[in-house]
């Protein structure tokens, strides 16, 4: 039980702590290979320190809802975090919830974001709520499927079993199924976490964005916990990628150099996957909002084409 606890404790603060930097590294390079100075790796965390000494905005026409969504969001994705397979194979919470407890947590979130979106009576609400509903039920059946593949070939869907089973079989990676896989999740990845070229996180015209139009009424903490928790779910769907089609470096316990170790590989893996995102997201212009569906179109067909090919090979 202590063990437990003190796995849990180690994970949060692994969440905490590695997501604004995840989110610093990632405009860093992208200024980078745009050939602008661009913000410190660090501004995140400042950006946080600063929202969270400022006052707070409340709209009259908010209810309850508007107050409890930033706590909702952060704490569902917290939980989701601690859910997933990140240093060990061996989820802190793995036994509470598989993949589908944390799809679920992830999408309690987004329900409440969109709620407050349309809680406080403003158009730009109304329209940010109403596009990331419609991205969602297109990207989370891609997310099921993608996952179920892998799941399939581990024989349960909890993270942690899933895990266990790929470490020493990465060559499995090659198989049909995992590549689609991998290419279905990689573009929900895209999509969950709002980069280009479906959404523009650093913009705000009204014509475009879609999760910055649902928290324009947020300001202060419950702007910080919001903004935290957006970098946490980032990393979160980051790590189920990686770790659940590339465990390189897991192991399957807690051990004190097993988890350095696999610490160590998380940061690689990371850091690696923040340079292909960049990549992506530098050689690629903004696609016009109608045409986002057909990007996940071809996510929920790869995911599909994966699960059939799961039991064809």
């Amino acid at each position: 039980m202590i063990a437990r606890l003190l796995q849990s404790v180690i994970q949060i603060f692994i969440l905490l702590a590695l997501a604004p930097l995840v989110s610093g590294v990632i405009r860093t390079l992208k200024a980078r290979l745009q050939t602008r100075r661009g913000p410190s790796i660090l501004q995140p965390y400042r950006d946080l320190r600063k929202l969270f000494g400022k006052g707070m905005v409340i709209p009259e026409t908010a209810s309850w809802i508007f107050t409890s969504t930033p706590w909702v969001v952060f704490f569902s994705t917290v939980m989701a975090g601690l859910m997933i397979p990140m240093v060990s194979a061996q989820a802190p919470l793995g036994l509470f919830g598989g993949v589908l407890a944390v799809i679920y947590l992830l999408g309690l979130g987004r329900f409440f974001l969109a709620l407050a979106g349309l809680d406080t009576g403003g158009s730009f609400g109304g329209l940010g709520s109403s596009r990331e509903m419609t991205i969602s039920a297109l990207a989370e059946p891609a997310m099921m499927l993608a996952i179920f593949t892998v799941a399939i070939g581990a024989g349960s869907t909890s993270l942690t079993e899933i895990a266990q089973t790929a470490i020493g079989q990465n060559w499995r990676f090659l198989a049909p199924a995992q590549m689609f896989a991998f290419a279905a999740l990689a573009l929900v990845l895209i999509a969950e976490t709002g980069r280009i070229p479906v959404d523009n996180p650093a913009t705000h015209l009204e014509l475009t964005m879609i999760h910055e139009a649902m928290i324009l009424e947020y300001s202060g903490p419950y702007l910080a916990l919001i903004e935290w928790a957006a970098s946490i779910k980032q990393l979160v769907l980051m790590t189920l990628l990686i770790n659940c089609f590339w465990p390189l470096g897991l192991h399957p316990g807690w051990s004190g150099t097993g988890a350095l170790a696999g610490a160590g590989w998380l940061l690689l893996k990371l850091l690696i996957l923040s340079c292909a995102i960049v990549l992506i997201e530098t050689t690629n212009a903004k696609m016009r909002l109608f045409r986002v569906p057909e990007l996940l179109a071809v996510a929920f067909t790869l995911g599909a084409l994966a699960l059939v090919s799961t039991f064809l090979f």
